[in-house]
């Protein structure tokens, strides 16, 4: 069904694995991150590479390259590879693997810093990030831009949108099935804005990528 391609792979992989662990790994207390009376428990492999809200006593640095790699549920991963899947295989046939991974990267970690740097100056919630989303809206943003009137058939609704439409109709979905203010938000607004800085910037270095 997917023509998935070497880094795309290893992606899907690399997430299915991460998920299987927070399925399986032993719940700890780490209600002592928040600063209140009330125990906060979770799975240890989330306790571990989830972002943390920068306010709380539990956030590390490297937790903006890691909080990437875990979801909050079956339907949070599964829809996430599944745009993965639908779209980074363009991308990366167009690139090449190194460039693909390096701007999945900068885009997920952007994406956080993004999201924390909302926080620090405006306020936010005291609880987890986690999830691909970030880098996702990334690649959505970078397919819309390199192609824009590539035509994709949704699934739901069954019918085609050109590639410059898709990240607005995806990106306000998320704001239509979720109104709970979740900082999350910030995380998909920051992948798409790192995306669009990062693709002027290798645009204006010229080259054989555009």
């Amino acid at each position: 069904m997917f023509n998935l391609t070497p880094v795309v792979r290893n992606l899907l992989m690399i997430n299915a694995i991460v998920f299987i662990g927070q399925m399986v790994s032993p719940v700890v207390d780490v209600g002592s991150c928040f600063g209140v009376s009330l125990s906060y428990r979770q799975d240890a492999v989330t306790a571990y590479l989830a972002l943390f809200n920068v306010r709380t006593d539990c956030f590390q640095p490297y937790q903006l390259f890691t909080y990437m790699f875990a979801h909050g549920g079956f339907m949070h991963i599964f829809f996430n590879m599944l745009m993965l899947s639908f779209t980074g295989p363009i991308l990366e046939t167009f690139w090449g693997s190194k460039r693909f991974l390096l701007f999945y990267i900068i885009t997920g970690v952007g994406a956080a810093a993004f999201s924390v740097l909302i926080d620090l100056f405006f306020g936010g919630g005291g609880g987890i990030m986690l999830g691909a989303s970030g880098a996702i809206y990334g690649v959505l943003m970078g397919f819309g831009m390199l192609f824009p009137n590539m035509e994709v058939q949704l699934l739901i609704p069954p019918i085609p949108i050109k590639a410059k439409y898709l990240v607005f109709f995806l990106f306000g979905l998320t704001f239509i099935m979720d109104r709970s203010g979740n900082v999350a938000h910030f995380a998909h607004l920051g992948g798409i804005v790192v995306a669009f800085i990062l693709i002027k910037v290798w645009r204006g270095q010229g080259g054989s990528y555009y």
